[in-house]
């Protein structure tokens, strides 16, 4: 058997990397794509006034934290499903990712979303043919752990 292209993975990765990156919704939420491997992903973001969830203390909306990890989970699910789809051409990529979608997920919430970085990170518990389980964390600049998560994405 032949050697997997690697650039064909590097394409694939760098299309799952357009496709969340622009996004509507993680524009507005101001997430950078700083990781993605066909194993592992995560995002960055900046701390903004329209992510404070408690005005006096000025920590991340509970809600916020828990699409970020949902969308984290996302990507991870995604490229770790994607060298599946090598034969499949550009836009049928997209149309394929268009498609995944959240199944379950649960947030843990370990401590009040103080910061003025965020980082979220993602990998692959198990990835088969209809679903990818993922677990994520949420970390601030100083590394401390804000939240962590597993989820599970319709993948087939």
């Amino acid at each position: 058997t032949m050697p997997e292209p690697q650039n064909e993975i590097d394409t694939l990765l760098k299309i799952v990397h357009e496709v969340y990156e622009n996004l509507p919704f993680n524009r507005l939420l101001g997430l950078r794509v700083v990781n993605l491997k066909l194993d592992e992903a995560g995002f960055d973001f900046a701390m903004k006034n329209e992510l404070i969830g408690n005005a006096v203390h000025g920590i991340l909306h509970g809600g916020v934290i828990s699409a970020v990890l949902d969308t984290t989970g996302g990507m991870t699910a995604t490229a770790s499903a994607i060298k599946r789809r090598q034969h499949l051409s550009r836009d049928e990529i997209t149309e394929w990712i268009a498609r995944i979608g959240t199944i379950d997920m649960r947030v843990d919430y370990l401590r009040p979303g103080k910061g003025e970085r965020f980082q979220s990170s993602g990998t692959v518990m198990r990835t088969g043919n209809k679903v990818a389980v993922t677990r994520m964390e949420l970390c601030n600049e100083e590394n401390v752990m804000i939240a962590v998560g597993t989820g599970a994405y319709i993948v087939g």
